[in-house]
């Protein structure tokens, strides 16, 4: 795959540095969003939405998970033409 894939808020492009700043909603263990890809590590529920941090730069707000992966679209894509090649 050619194309990049960058996680940042769809909002104001924060973008997070891999600390555990999420607390999962079915646990309460703290992990990191992106890490397993909105999945927590502990009891692996998925988040399909992601709050964007503020204390750490970011704008607060909350978009759907998948949002946050730039470039995801067009990756996707990019496979699909090579697998029909």
């Amino acid at each position: 795959m050619k194309t990049r894939v960058d996680i940042a808020c769809p909002h104001c492009g924060w973008k997070p540095d891999g600390e555990e700043y999420w607390q999962c909603d079915g646990c309460g263990q703290p992990f990191s969003m992106f890490g397993d890809a909105g999945r927590c590590p502990s009891c692996y529920h998925v988040h399909e939405h992601t709050q964007c941090i503020d204390h750490a730069g970011g704008c607060g707000s909350v978009a759907p998970h998948l949002d946050w992966y730039i470039g995801l679209d067009e990756g996707l894509r990019e496979i699909n033409v090579e697998r029909d090649r």
